[in-house]
């Protein structure tokens, strides 16, 4: 039996979300489940630093939701998942995914990005085998456009068939996970699927990362730390026109493909925190200092910083019909007010774990 050709998804799903209390998962989960109220989700989450239970809170005790502490890595443990939950459809959000944390300890980063990936994707196999391979089951495994490494600045923008040139050990664990995913299908016709996205910001999202650190820093009257000197280029995705994507990719898309997932707008990084600058001024009632502007710091460039991302997401496009429904302009403005509405779900994530990784990183810059 192949399972090359499109396959009608049954009425209703069994999903799982592994990495669903991180911030992309989360955002997922709570799209999903509003979408689609009769299917079940099973959340497998092992609630590292940036896993956050509150990140769900919002979704409450319903029925159709199930949230499991676990490792992708324990193999038993997800297998019993997959049969007790008759497991249709996963979608693995899990890893390791900051760039500064791979250079300071690489090993989480292959233990979870390729040991548990591969882990995750044997468990399913053999439920799939015990199911007698239905067509219908899906494997969405969502990494990111850094597993093709840096762009020129007239390069065209990263599509499918770009070669993988990785630069971090961040980025090598999401290609050598990216590898084994398409291996899985091309070797054992398991219905695999893969999603390469660009840089998601939006609510739920950890401090460390860029939109999240300076809103806060600013908030907080902080340095506003910029590696280099500025110029390098994201293409900047708002989280819920990712979990659209996904969810066309999952409803129609073909096992076997990759589809690439952007948000049309690439901008220079010290250009993203000016803008970031001028809505927090505008909106924030209490800044310890104004402008913010006056806080931007240059620091030390950072080890294999890649220069520029962009998208190329013409595939996605026409073949699922799916764009960004938010500009970088509408997407930053509703990120702004999240992080103003919401003190009270990242001044916790503060910690002294986190004031040390924060010196590790930036002092002495």
């Amino acid at each position: 039996m192949s399972t090359n050709s499109e396959t009608p998804l049954p009425e209703s799903l069994r999903l799982l979300v592994t990495g669903g209390a991180g911030f992309i998962g989360s955002n997922f989960v709570h799209h999903w489940c509003a979408a689609h109220p009769r299917d079940r989700v099973v959340v497998l989450d092992a609630l590292t630093y940036a896993g956050n239970r509150d990140n769900l809170a919002a979704l409450g005790d319903r029925e159709q939701l199930r949230f499991v502490q676990g490792d992708i890595g324990d193999g038993e443990r997800v297998a019993q998942l997959l049969e007790q939950e008759a497991i249709t459809t996963v979608a693995h959000f899990a890893a390791e995914s900051h760039v500064d944390r791979s250079i300071l300890g690489p090993g989480a980063f292959i233990q979870t990005n390729v040991v548990g990936t591969f882990t995750l994707l044997e468990q399913f196999r053999q439920h799939w085998l015990a199911h007698n391979q239905p067509s219908s089951f899906r494997f969405l495994h969502v990494s990111t456009d850094e597993v093709y490494g840096s762009l020129g600045p007239d390069d065209p923008g990263f599509c499918e068939t770009t070669p993988f040139a990785p630069n971090s050990p961040y980025s090598a664990s999401k290609a050598g996970s990216d590898h084994l995913v398409r291996a899985y299908f091309h070797t054992y016709d398991l219905p695999t699927l893969i999603t390469n996205c660009s840089n998601n910001y939006g609510p739920f999202h950890f401090p460390e990362k860029l939109i999240p650190l300076m809103i806060i820093n600013m908030l907080l009257g902080k340095p506003l730390p910029v590696y280099g000197d500025g110029q390098n280029i994201r293409d900047w995705l708002y989280v819920e026109d990712h979990c659209r994507a996904i969810e066309r990719v999952i409803q129609g898309g073909r096992a076997g493909e990759t589809y690439n997932i952007g948000g049309n707008n690439e901008v220079k990084n010290i250009e993203l925190v000016n803008t970031l600058c001028d809505l927090v001024d505008e909106l924030a009632p209490d800044l310890p200092v104004r402008p913010p502007q006056n806080l931007i710091e240059f620091i030390k460039d950072r080890p294999g910083h890649d220069r520029r991302y962009a998208i190329d997401a013409t595939k996605i496009q026409q073949q699922l019909g799916w764009e960004p429904q938010e500009t970088l302009t509408t997407g930053l403005r509703k990120t702004v007010d999240w992080y103003l509405a919401h003190r009270d779900w990242w001044q916790p994530l503060l910690s002294e774990a986190y004031q040390d990784y924060y010196r590790q990183v930036y002092a002495g810059h």
